[in-house]
C-alpha cells in the first residue's frame, strides 16, 4: 500500500540516472512478466491525491479486473535472486519484525546491475523524501505529536531497526561482500527501507485453519503499490494460487482515482506507517486510545485510605490474571463503537463492583459462561452505563485529555481558518489532524458520560 505525499522525484536503483519516462519502461515490464493491466485504467501522476495513483479511463463496474499480478512478478524473499541463499540462511535472519530476509532482498535487488525489477523501482518515490515521523526531527515529532501515540511507537521502531541493522542485516551483508555492495551497507537506507516496506508492502492474510501460525512474510507487490488509500475506497485486492487481483468493489466514473484500502486504519497508525492522514471527517475509521494504566489511574484517584488503594491493586491484578488489562495495553474507542469492548466492560464492572461482590467474583475466577452478560458497548450506549461506571470512564477520557499539549478549542480554531491552516506546514497539518479526530472521540465520550 502507498501513499504519495508531497512532490517526490522518481528513484532508480541506488546511484543511476532517473530514466526519462519511467512509466512506460514500467508498462512494457508489466508485459514482459504477465502482469495484465485492464485497457480501463492508467498509472498516472495527473488527477491523484498524490504521486503516482491509478485512475478509470473509463467508467468500472463493481467486479471488474483492474489488474492481475501473476505471483512470479512478486518481489519477496522467495522471488529475488539470492532466495536460496535468504531460505538456507532462515534461521540466522530471524527478528522481532520478521521483515529481515525481504529487506535483504530489496537490499541486494537495488543494487544488483541487472535486477529484473529495475523498471519497478523507477516508479518508488525518492526514499530520501519519505515523510514518515520516523523521519521527523524528534523535537518536531514530540511537539507535534504528543498525546496521540505516535512518539512512543516510532521510539520502538527506532530502537528496532537500530538493533535489527547492527545485529542481523550488516553482519549478513559484510558476509556475502559479492552481493552487497558498500553503498547499500548504511543504517540510514535501511531505516527508508523499512519505511517503504511498512507503507507499500502488502501481507496475504492466513488461511483460516493458520491462525496460530506467524502470520505470513510481508511482499512488494508490483502494480498493487501504486494505489492510494481511502477509508471509502472502491478497489480491493484478492489473493488467488497464481496471481494476485485488484478488483473493482463499487462503481469507479470516467477520470475518477482508483483507491485500495490499506485496512481499518485510525489516522495515528496512517501517519506512523504511511506518512499521511485523512482529513478530519473522512477517516470513518479513526480511533482515539485511552490507555490502560490511566483508568487504573482514574481509579486511584478516588480511593481514600491505604485499605481501598490495596483492594484497587488486587482488582487490577485479577484482571491482568483475566488477560483483560496490561501495563502496556490500550482501551481503542472509535466513533461509533468501542473496539476493545469486552476489556473495557470487564475492567468498569470489576473496578466499579463492591468488595463483597469482588471477593465473590474471584473466587469464581471471574464468571461462569452462563453468567456473562452479552452487553455491546457502541458509542450510543454509554449514557445507560451504570452511574459509577460512567464516572470512571469519564475521569479517564480527562486524565486522558491532559496528555495532549493543546486543547480542542485552539485546534477547532486553527481548522476553521482557512489562511491560517494553509501557512501550517504539511506536517503541522497532518499533526492537527491526528490529534483533532483523536480529541473529537474523546469529547463525544466525554458528553455521553456526564
Amino acid at each position: 500500500p502507498l501513499y504519495r505525499a508531497g512532490s517526490f522525484q522518481v528513484a532508480g536503483p541506488v546511484g543511476s540516472d532517473p530514466d526519462p519516462d519511467p512509466v512506460a519502461g514500467f508498462l512494457s515490464w508489466c508485459r514482459r512478466v504477465g502482469l495484465e493491466l485492464s485497457p480501463k485504467v492508467a498509472v498516472s501522476r495527473q488527477g491523484t491525491v498524490a504521486g503516482y495513483g491509478m485512475v478509470a479511463r473509463e467508467s468500472v463496474q463493481p467486479g471488474e479486473l483492474l489488474f492481475a499480478v501473476p505471483r512470479a512478478a512478486l518481489l519477496s524473499q522467495h522471488t529475488c535472486s539470492i532466495g536460496g541463499l535468504l531460505e538456507r540462511e532462515r534461521g540466522a535472519l530471524q527478528s522481532q519484525s520478521g521483515w529481515v530476509p525481504l529487506l535483504l532482498a530489496l537490499l541486494h535487488e537495488l543494487q544488483a546491475p541487472a535486477s529484473p525489477w529495475s523498471p519497478y523501482f523507477a516508479l518508488w518515490p525518492e526514499l530520501g523524501r519519505l515523510e514518515h515521523p520516523m523521519f521527523w526531527p524528534e523535537e518536531e515529532r514530540r511537539r507535534l505529536l504528543q498525546g496521540t501515540g505516535v512518539p512512543e511507537a516510532v521510539e520502538k521502531d527506532l530502537a528496532n531497526i537500530r538493533s535489527e541493522y547492527y545485529s542481523i542485516v550488516l553482519p549478513f551483508m559484510e558476509a556475502h561482500p559479492d552481493l552487497f555492495s558498500p553503498r547499500v551497507r548504511s543504517l540510514e537506507l535501511y531505516h527508508q527501507l523499512v519505511a517503504l516496506v511498512m507503507a507499500y508492502s502488502f501481507q496475504e492474510p492466513l488461511e483460516e485453519e493458520e491462525d496460530e501460525k506467524e502470520p505470513n512474510s510481508p511482499l512488494m507487490v508490483p502494480a498493487a503499490d501504486i494505489l492510494n488509500h481511502l477509508a471509502n475506497h472502491n478497489a480491493n485486492l484478492e489473493y488467488s494460487p497464481n496471481c494476485l487481483r485488484m478488483v473493482a468493489t463499487q462503481p469507479i466514473p470516467k477520470g475518477h482515482e482508483i483507491f485500495n484500502t490499506y485496512g481499518q486504519m485510525a489516522n495515528w497508525q496512517l501517519i506512523h506507517m504511511y506518512g499521511f492522514v485523512e482529513p478530519y471527517p473522512d477517516n470513518t475509521d479513526d480511533t482515539a486510545d485511552i490507555q490502560m494504566v490511566t483508568v487504573r489511574e482514574a481509579a486511584l484517584l478516588g480511593t481514600k485510605i491505604e485499605a481501598e488503594r490495596l483492594l484497587l491493586y488486587e482488582r487490577w491484578d485479577f484482571l491482568c490474571k483475566l488477560e483483560m488489562v496490561g501495563e502496556e495495553g490500550a482501551f481503542v474507542i472509535g466513533r461509533e463503537e468501542v473496539l476493545t469492548e469486552e476489556e473495557l466492560i470487564t475492567t468498569l464492572k470489576v473496578l466499579c463492583m463492591p468488595a463483597e461482590e469482588f471477593r465473590e467474583f474471584k473466587d469464581q475466577d471471574g464468571w461462569g459462561d452462563d453468567k456473562r452478560e452479552e452487553e455491546s458497548l457502541t458509542i450510543t450506549n454509554i449514557p445507560k452505563l451504570k452511574a459509577s461506571w460512567r464516572q470512571l470512564l469519564r475521569d479517564s477520557v480527562l486524565l486522558t485529555l491532559q496528555t495532549y499539549a493543546t486543547d480542542l478549542k485552539s485546534e477547532q480554531d486553527l481548522l476553521s481558518n482557512k489562511e491560517v491552516y494553509t501557512k501550517l506546514s504539511w506536517r503541522e497539518q497532518q499533526a492537527l489532524q491526528v490529534r483533532y479526530g483523536q480529541k473529537m472521540i474523546l469529547h463525544q465520550l466525554l458528553e455521553l458520560t456526564s
